[in-house]
């Protein structure tokens, strides 16, 4: 089963997500299928970043996403 979820890189107190297609067996930070974008919470400017077809592709063929990535998505489809 893929889930759409968020892969942590970055430093120690400064936290950086990848928004990544990736097996639901796989750990947090494992191999990913593919990068759909980015989120960073401790930035000032622009937080999130996301390619909102490549989501709905990946929704179409059976991807669960994540609370957090839900909250994103939404965010980003009222702009």
């Amino acid at each position: 089963m893929l889930k759409i979820r968020l892969k942590r890189t970055g430093s120690k107190h400064k936290p950086f997500y990848r928004i990544v297609v990736i097996p639901s067996e796989k750990r947090r930070d494992g191999r990913e299928i593919e990068k759909l974008g980015w989120y960073s919470p401790a930035s000032r400017g622009k937080k999130f970043e996301m390619d909102v077809d490549r989501v709905d592709y990946w929704v179409s063929k059976g991807a669960l996403v994540s609370p957090v990535v839900r909250r994103i998505l939404t965010k980003s489809k009222e702009k």
